[in-house]
């Protein structure tokens, strides 16, 4: 990903779309802290909105359009980019997110002959072991990190379903673990999870199927899984619950407030169905109480991670 005057994002993956979008953005505010950053819906957009938002502002400061859902684009939208597109604005890039599909093909066709002087960043699924071991690889070799194949094998084989959370796990362990990153860190961080996930249990319980999350948890538990990262995952998702409760605005617009992935607002907002404020707050208490249990606080726990489940299960309900 680099700064041009208009950036294709296209394929499929979404989380790495989300990476590459958020790089632009990341690099554009560290030359100029003054970037506006305006936020678009391509399959909601309006005549005139794009000219508008990228009409020069009064104190002239650098601005960003990410533009999303282009395969699923109006009739308006298509037009108006590609009048755009003859004479991009100064000061302004023009990102836009394609995921895939032959709408918008006019467009892509425009941008990839050179129209706009742009650039496209391809984000295809990784469907490979192969690709994904080296986007494993990639992540520890980009913080100068060692790890060796073995550790490398282990994450692939327990997160191959999900590349944001393979991402996740190799961002914990950078941040966790202090020496080379082998085979033993990753069974000491992710036992169990080839079988079944922290995670697994943690959406289970969330959105309210409590036998489903006790089952998942116990067969965890029989297959060596930690309480510790059963703990940290229920963590991860009920913060992100937390901050994006009650917030208005678009994803990225909400990405960039809190600084998460559009991918990690859109999850929450799907997991905060049969939620409130009150519940959320009862989780959040008891998540801290379990953290300590499993820590050494209490001396069973394994009833501390049921007894979190259960909450949990019932939207933070302590009876």
């Amino acid at each position: 990903m680099r700064p041009a005057r208009v950036v294709l994002v296209s394929g499929p993956e979404q989380f790495l779309a989300d990476r590459a979008v958020r790089q632009l953005r990341d690099q554009l505010a560290a030359e100029d802290p003054s970037l506006e950053v305006n936020d678009l819906e391509a399959d909601h957009y309006g005549p005139g909105e794009l000219i508008t938002l990228a009409s020069p502002s009064l104190f002239a400061e650098p601005r960003l359009i990410r533009v999303s859902a282009v395969e699923k684009c109006t009739d308006a939208f298509l037009t108006e980019t590609l009048e755009y597109l003859q004479a991009p604005a100064d000061d302004t890039y023009l990102v836009l997110r394609h995921g895939g599909g032959v709408r918008g093909k006019k467009l892509l066709d425009a941008l990839r002959g050179g129209l706009g002087d742009g650039i496209e960043v391809v984000c295809a699924e990784l469907k490979k072991d192969t690709e994904k071991l080296d986007f494993a690889a990639a992540e520890f070799a980009a913080e100068g990190r060692r790890v060796t194949a073995g550790a490398l094998r282990a994450l692939v084989q327990a997160f191959q379903d999900d590349l944001s959370e393979l991402a996740s796990a190799c961002q914990q362990l950078l941040s966790d673990a202090s020496a080379e990153i082998t085979e033993e860190t990753v069974e000491k961080y992710y036992s169990g999870r080839v079988e079944t996930n922290a995670f697994k249990v943690a959406d289970a319980a969330i959105a309210g199927r409590q036998g489903e999350a006790l089952i998942l948890l116990r067969h965890a538990l029989s297959s060596g899984a930690d309480p510790v990262p059963i703990v940290a995952a229920f963590a991860m998702k009920l913060r992100v619950m937390a901050k994006i409760s009650g917030a208005r605005g678009g994803s990225g617009q909400l990405a960039s407030q809190f600084g998460l992935a559009p991918w990690q607002v859109d999850r929450a907002r799907r997991d905060l169905g049969g939620w409130n404020d009150e519940g959320l707050g009862n989780a959040i208490d008891l998540l801290a109480t379990t953290d300590a249990a499993v820590k050494g606080a209490e001396r069973d726990p394994v009833y501390a991670l049921e007894r979190m489940v259960t909450v949990v299960s019932r939207r933070g309900a302590l009876r």
